[in-house]
């Protein structure tokens, strides 16, 4: 082949097919999202530009935003499998209570992170199992589980928050919860974690079966995939999500609050659909969910830090989503 016919053929390629487009192709979503925060954060620096360059102001962000972006990353894999969890706070309260009891009564934090992983995956089964083989439909089951495991919190502790000042001296605290070069590493454990499910999700057998669970039930059991199970899976992995959210939760405030987790319901399912997957099933993406939590993070932040009263939050919100929703409508190759 001469040089000539090779830059025609290369030229001929599907834009989809070349390296660059390629990736812009496949990324879009995240891309988008990312887009859409650039241009709020531009936004709310220049009205208030002396606010907007202070880096404390981003740390302070960097140190809530883990625990959503922890609940955020698992719930992807339940929409994309065509289901919806609403009941990811109240188990992020009661795996972050397992923690606080295991390190209250004087044992080592690393073994309440562990009893919070097993109590955090074993409701999320429960509710999995309660929504694929009890026949129910995920989003009242959820929000029913919702309702239960919160009023079994406040049964359990009387409505009162156990203090937990041992952890500031432990060595999990050290590896997880402070700031090297004022960054905190909650962050950088939050990332690792969305690094993971973003693999999980895109080049794993569990993350292929959950696309195709969500896409077709009918079509994944004629090849094989137990559709049942798989659904199960990612309720599970929420729980573990949650179970993490509530963990670094307590360890940022060294105190368990019976209504921890009840201020994430919205902002993290908010922060899923904002990065563009869309509630249908079949596709998603992990990395612009991410994206979404830190756009949906620093509304409330911007909105205040620009000088405007906490009223106009609940607007801004609404009016990112509404835009995000649209931009990734338009954007999207594929829609039913």
């Amino acid at each position: 082949m001469t040089e000539v016919s090779r830059t025609t053929a290369t030229m001929a390629l599907h834009p989809a097919e070349r390296p660059l487009r390629k990736f812009l192709f496949s990324n879009r979503a995240a891309l988008g999202s990312l887009a859409v925060f650039a241009v709020m954060l531009l936004v709310f620096f220049v009205a208030n530009p002396r606010v907007f360059s202070n880096w404390g102001l981003y740390a302070a962000v960097l140190t809530t935003l883990p625990v959503a972006l922890f609940m955020v990353a698992p719930l992807v894999f339940v929409v994309t499998s065509g289901e919806i969890d609403l009941s990811f706070p109240a188990m992020m309260g009661f795996a972050s209570l397992a923690f606080a009891y295991v390190v209250q009564a004087g044992f080592d934090p690393f073994l309440g992170i562990a009893a919070a992983l097993v109590v955090g995956s074993l409701l999320g089964f429960g509710v999995g199992a309660l929504v694929v083989y009890g026949g129910l439909s995920s989003l009242v089951a959820t929000l029913g589980m919702n309702f239960m495991l919160r009023g079994l919190i406040l049964i359990v502790t009387n409505s009162k928050s156990i203090a937990v000042p041992q952890l500031r001296d432990s060595l999990a605290f050290k590896i997880t919860s402070t700031q090297i070069w004022g960054i905190p590493l909650q962050i950088v454990w939050a990332i690792a974690f969305v690094v993971f499910c973003a693999l999980l999700y895109n080049r794993h057998r569990f993350g292929a079966q959950v696309h195709v669970v969500g896409d077709n039930p009918d079509s994944a059991n004629e090849m094989g995939i137990n559709v049942n199970l798989v659904r199960v899976k990612v309720f599970a992995f929420m729980g573990v999500g949650a179970a993490l959210a509530g963990v670094f939760s307590t360890m940022i405030n060294f105190t368990w609050w019976p209504t921890s987790g009840d201020g994430y319901l919205l902002p993290v399912i908010a922060s899923v659909f904002v990065g563009g997957t869309p509630p249908w099933g079949g596709i998603g993406t992990v990395v612009g969910a991410a994206v979404g939590a830190l756009t949906v993070s620093f509304i409330q932040t911007g909105v205040l830090g620009v000088g405007l009263s906490g009223f106009y939050v609940q607007f801004f919100y609404g009016l990112i989503i509404i835009l995000s929703l649209l931009g990734h409508r338009w954007n999207q190759a594929r829609y039913r």
